[in-house]
């Protein structure tokens, strides 16, 4: 009931979404929901907080629902909560990056104080498509990632950081390399802050930072649009889709 009123919020926002799974559970629901959600799309993948799950219920999942899934992730290393041994956070790392790139899709990343083990694992692999998924780390960091090509994802954080450096990245960090994400239920922007977070509000963060930047909204909306639909391949505004799929409670 909570899935099918913020899936409705969301069309009635224009706000197309990626439903990211964290383990094998949830993205199962990710395809489950995207087949019957017009503007849904799945990603699959094991967190690390899971990683003691493995990945080999992912990778059978991605070829049973190769057609639908336009990504991997959540997948990266979190160092900073201590729910899965490191060693098993790179190893599910690696294998899922090998997993991305056997299957031509881009990766939605989570690194969280963990950066100095995640650049050496990633620098082993050529050609990676992806995001820095929910960036709030140091600006060195974020232009190590626009060095090598990824995108940084722009939370809702990013409206009532105190952090000066963070808040100076956030409005000038090039338009043409970043994400706009809710991170749906958590970090709820302004002016929504004390509620679930839910994708609809996507455009708050779109709001706060066209008014940041001294641009006009669809000046972002449509750069940012631009950068989700070449990183995931998808044309995120195929809103005639609403017409021949059905929508369902999930």
């Amino acid at each position: 009931e909570h899935q099918q009123a913020a899936y409705e919020a969301s069309v009635n926002a224009n706000v197309a979404m990626i439903c990211v799974g964290t383990d094998t559970h949830s993205s199962g629901e990710a395809v489950q929901f995207s087949k019957t959600h017009a503007l849904a799309w799945p990603a699959i993948g094991v967190h690390p907080h899971n990683a003691a799950e493995g990945f080999e219920s992912i990778a059978q999942l991605l070829i049973d629902e190769k057609q639908s899934i336009i990504g991997i992730g959540e997948i990266g290393l979190d160092y900073h909560y201590h729910n899965s041994p490191k060693h098993l956070q790179r190893q599910i790392l690696e294998a899922q990056i090998q997993l991305s790139l056997d299957n031509n899709l881009p990766i939605s990343f989570h690194v969280r104080d963990a950066f100095d083990d995640f650049w050496p694992i990633f620098d082993n692999f050529h050609n990676v498509r992806g995001v820095l998924h929910s960036f709030t780390d140091t600006l060195q960091n974020a232009e190590r990632g626009f060095a090598r090509g990824l995108y940084v994802g722009v939370n809702g954080i990013s409206t009532f950081t105190k952090d000066p450096l963070q808040a100076q990245f956030f409005t000038t960090a090039p338009t043409s390399r970043i994400l706009l994400e809710t991170d749906a239920p958590y970090l709820t922007p302004k002016p929504f802050r004390g509620k679930m977070n839910i994708p609809a509000y996507v455009g708050s963060v779109a709001e706060y930072h066209a008014h940041a930047r001294g641009i006009p909204l669809e000046a972002l909306v449509n750069a940012t649009t631009a950068n989700a639909e070449a990183l995931f391949r998808v044309n995120f505004n195929e809103f005639d889709r609403l017409h021949s799929a059905p929508t369902v409670t999930a």
